[in-house]
């Protein structure tokens, strides 16, 4: 239920979708431009915290990521101890792309062949093959925290601008407070895929704690300012009316109600603890939600935004005089969930084997004029050996003699090593 939540709110509010564009590994949506459920962030640790959880626990010095514009990079966080309540991590970032290319621009096409560790070791110093980022957070109360987060890029190009960000987080009695400023801001559009700069965007959401069934709210004012500059290599594309200067605020009542058509009484495996506590319970569930928002506009934005809903049917309001736009909507969404098995149990060799597919292999090798060598045989896994080796099912070996008159006619001598085998026949029509 939470990602068919997600994509619910992701039509109402800009949430932030996973990028390796930047070492804060977020971008926020285009407001009113949902993303795709893969890249929306639910409840997800910051980019550096992720990392550090990573080395520590999963065995993972270093983590890689890619993008069209900087290529193969891998980072790495270096934890500072401050206090119990105040932690800081420091993420460092490798161009690693461009480092092979530099070796091998320097090499002469040869690479490593022609230079010395010494000459290798310079090309470390390149400060263009870096980032660094710093982020601390801050316990401030147990219902308050504060996080801020600077980026520096030392590849001087237009998609490496330093970035800032302060994150203020209250939580109040079945509310969230949230108070984001960033300078400048990463947006991203589902619809085109490119990636705009907002030299300063703030906004102050409260809303409501979810509930299962039953009202909820949510309150957001939000303000850009300066000029949206396209992402470095993106194609281009028009700059979306939300991302101009203004100011926005907007609002949303929805009630919700959940219903559980089936959900399993039986027993969990005991001693075994399920792989996720969210998909331990094999259920039938539907979800229905119905609601309204209202949202205003003031400044540049309000002016592109009535142009650009002008043929989209929904309450609507303009005062060109004060360069404000007033929507209006409402919406209702329906989901259904169904889950069987509990997630728990570690699947046996025979289940494996059961929903694997199955998998052949046919080579075939011409010798000599209409002469062909051929191999066909299945793949398997040995799920009797511990280590589930792959290996060959039941190969066949066989020498082809084409038949040109015949058009797709050959003579085939073949042989089963399995079954001891040996055979000579003719076959039509087979490729």
């Amino acid at each position: 239920m939470k990602k068919l939540r997600w994509a619910i709110d992701g039509e109402l509010w800009e949430l932030d979708a996973s990028t390796p564009r930047t070492l804060e590994g977020a971008a926020r949506a285009v407001p009113g431009k949902a993303l795709p459920s893969g890249l929306s962030r639910g409840t997800k640790l910051f980019r550096p915290n992720q990392i550090d959880f990573m080395q520590r626990f999963m065995v993972a010095p270093f983590l890689p990521s890619y993008t069209h514009h900087l290529g193969v990079t891998i980072q790495r966080v270096l934890s500072i101890p401050v206090s119990e309540n105040w932690s800081a991590l420091l993420l460092g970032q490798f161009n690693l792309r461009k480092f092979l290319s530099s070796l091998k621009e320097n090499g002469g096409g040869d690479g490593v062949h022609k230079r010395d560790l010494k000459s290798i070791g310079k090309l470390f110093l390149d400060k263009s093959l870096y980032a660094l980022g710093f982020s601390s957070e801050v316990l401030l109360t147990p219902d308050d925290t504060l996080l801020l987060s600077s980026d520096s890029y030392y590849d001087h190009n237009s998609s490496s601008i330093p970035r800032k960000k302060a994150v203020f987080h209250h939580k109040f009695p079945h509310h969230n407070l949230t108070v984001d400023a960033a300078w400048p801001a990463l947006f991203v559009d589902k619809e085109t895929g490119t990636y705009w700069d907002v030299p300063f965007s703030m906004a102050i959401d409260l809303a409501s704690l979810p509930l299962d069934s039953g009202l909820s709210y949510h309150l957001c004012l939000h303000h850009n300012h300066g000029s949206p500059k396209q992402f470095q290599g993106d194609p281009i594309a028009q700059v979306p009316a939300s991302l101009f200067p203004g100011v926005s605020a907007k609002c949303a009542f929805s009630y919700e109600k959940n219903v559980d058509i089936w959900r399993s009484k039986a027993q969990k495996l005991k001693m075994v603890q399920p792989y996720d506590i969210f998909l331990s319970d094999p259920h039938v569930s539907a979800s229905g939600t119905i609601g309204a928002s209202l949202s205003a506009s003031f400044g540049e934005s309000s002016i592109r935004l009535v142009e650009d809903a002008k043929d989209v049917k929904h309450l609507s309001y303009h005062n060109p005089t004060l360069k404000s736009t007033l929507l209006g909507d409402i919406f209702a969404s329906v989901s259904f969930t169904a889950q069987h098995g509990n997630f728990q149990r570690l699947p046996s060799p025979e289940a494996v084997k059961m929903i694997c597919p199955t998998t052949s292999l046919s080579l075939q090798q011409q010798i000599a004029g209409p002469f062909s060598f051929r191999v066909d045989s299945g793949v398997v896994i040995d799920f009797k050996d511990k280590g589930w080796h792959i290996q060959a099912d039941q190969p066949v070996f066989a020498i082809e003699y084409a038949l040109q008159v015949l058009f797709s006619a050959k003579a085939i001598a073949w042989y089963s090593p399995k079954h001891q085998e040996f055979m000579v026949e003719l076959r039509f029509f087979e490729s």
